[in-house]
């Protein structure tokens, strides 16, 4: 979820808002309902093609930019959103993942909270773009702690930020999930909100193609390794449930010649930028990641997500498959379920409201990996100790040992690695 607030006294064509909104009234007796609901009809009704956005009010400098960035028609939650903001009212909006939240809001304030330090840096990216021809500059600030404890302590610190800012203000809330935790924050928050929803409650895209694996849970890495090598070509995020996971996997895969790169709460923050920043410039193509990266973070050339570990909280799993099939792309994800996860993976299909086919794989060629894949492991827990041991040492500057093809020395000791992915998968071959 994202929180954004703007002070009533900043307009941003209300008064050219306001005469729409009387225009529209002259048209229809549809009203805005103020308990949290809009009835059946709404402004896509009243005007189906509005855009460029000077129809919802916006400044003439704005609008420009919209042209500049290619925004060439407005998303289902912009063309609900943007015309009740103008019109001063606060706003719920539920949109899938992918679906243009930041450009709703983006185009309306000054004050955004997020749940985490990247998706903060994006949007920031993002504000600037737009605001370039007037010389927007945004500042960030963050809480360090680990990502749930950040995911909990987001709600209770943005109820505090909002105490101390000014009381006439609009506060905007947008969420791919509505939980108990945003309804809370709405009662505290806003008054008389507006609910702009354009999908339902849990909901993941069309467009996203959807798999589980059902495995057992010593060979995760095996498989992991086959559907990297049957997929190849692709770009993929691998979400895995704790930080050691998500650094182990890493330097297994790298290990076998595969460009992967770990993001998660124990990197420095200028190390997980440049994590980022490698894989958004597509130098590295495969990234494991913690939860800290399943929150809003837009990288467009993402193919697949695959849910190495299943997670926790159902609702986590629409956030980590929205960062492929992303505005009107289509994705794959791909989900691991072991002896132990069948219950959290009922709870999730039972979410989403759909049951999910099984992704094809032949297990004999899977199980063809085993030596190799045991050898890369054996590699990774000695690098993972030698990691350990340097962090123990005094520092001696803050290089990104993280991510260097120098910092893993026993990788060319793998039957395979260190040649590349396309060597490495040349010997997958010969191997079969």
């Amino acid at each position: 979820g994202q929180s954004a607030t703007t002070p009533s006294s900043w307009d941003h064509g209300t008064a050219r808002a306001s005469t729409h909104a009387r225009a529209a009234d002259d048209r229809t007796s549809t009203t805005w309902s103020t308990s949290g609901t809009t009835n059946e009809a709404s402004w896509s009704t009243i005007w189906p093609t509005s855009w460029p956005p000077t129809r919802f009010g916006v400044t003439d400098v704005l609008c420009e930019a919209c042209d500049q960035l290619g925004w060439k028609s407005p998303t289902k939650i912009q063309i609900e959103a943007i015309p009740v903001a103008l019109q001063g009212k606060d706003v719920i909006g539920l949109a899938e993942t992918g679906s243009g939240k930041t450009g709703a809001f983006a185009l309306l304030h000054t004050l955004v909270l997020t749940p985490t330090r990247e998706l903060a840096f994006q949007i920031s990216e993002q504000f600037e773009a737009l605001g370039s021809s007037i010389g927007v500059k945004c500042g960030t600030s963050h809480v360090n702690c680990h990502f749930y404890t950040y995911y909990y302590l987001f709600f209770y610190q943005v109820d505090k930020i909002l105490k101390v800012i000014p009381r006439e203000r609009r506060t905007f809330l947008f969420s791919a999930t509505m939980t108990k935790k945003v309804q809370k924050l709405e009662r505290a928050a806003l008054k008389d909100p507006v609910k702009c929803a354009v999908s339902t409650k849990y909901s993941t895209v069309d467009k996203l193609q959807q798999y589980y694996i059902f495995i057992p849970s010593k060979y995760k890495d095996c498989y992991l390794v086959s559907i990297l090598n049957e997929l190849a070509g692709n770009s993929f995020i691998i979400f895995c449930s704790t930080c050691n996971t998500a650094q182990r996997v890493a330097l297994l895969l790298r290990n076998l010649g595969i460009t992967a790169i770990p993001l998660h709460g124990q990197m420095s923050q200028n190390k997980r930028l440049g994590a980022l920043n490698k894989f958004k410039s597509k130098s590295r193509s495969v990234l494991l990641a913690t939860d800290v990266a399943s929150r809003g973070l837009d990288i467009p050339h993402v193919d697949c997500v695959i849910n190495y570990d299943i997670p926790t909280h159902s609702k986590d799993y629409i956030h980590r498959v929205g960062r492929t099939a992303r505005a009107g792309r289509s994705g794959k994800s791909i989900t691991f379920v072991t002896q132990y996860d069948v219950e959290l993976f009922q709870r999730i299909e039972s979410l989403i409201g759909k049951k999910l086919p099984a992704f094809p794989t032949q297990e004999e060629e899977v199980m063809m990996l085993v030596e190799r894949v045991s050898e890369a492991q054996r590699f990774a827990k000695i690098e993972m100790k030698e990691q350990g041991d340097k962090r123990k040492r005094p520092k001696r500057g803050d290089g990104d040992d993280d991510d260097t093809e120098q910092a893993t020395g026993v990788r060319k000791k793998v039957k395979g690695g260190g040649g590349g992915e396309e060597a490495w998968r040349r010997s997958l071959e010969g191997g079969r």
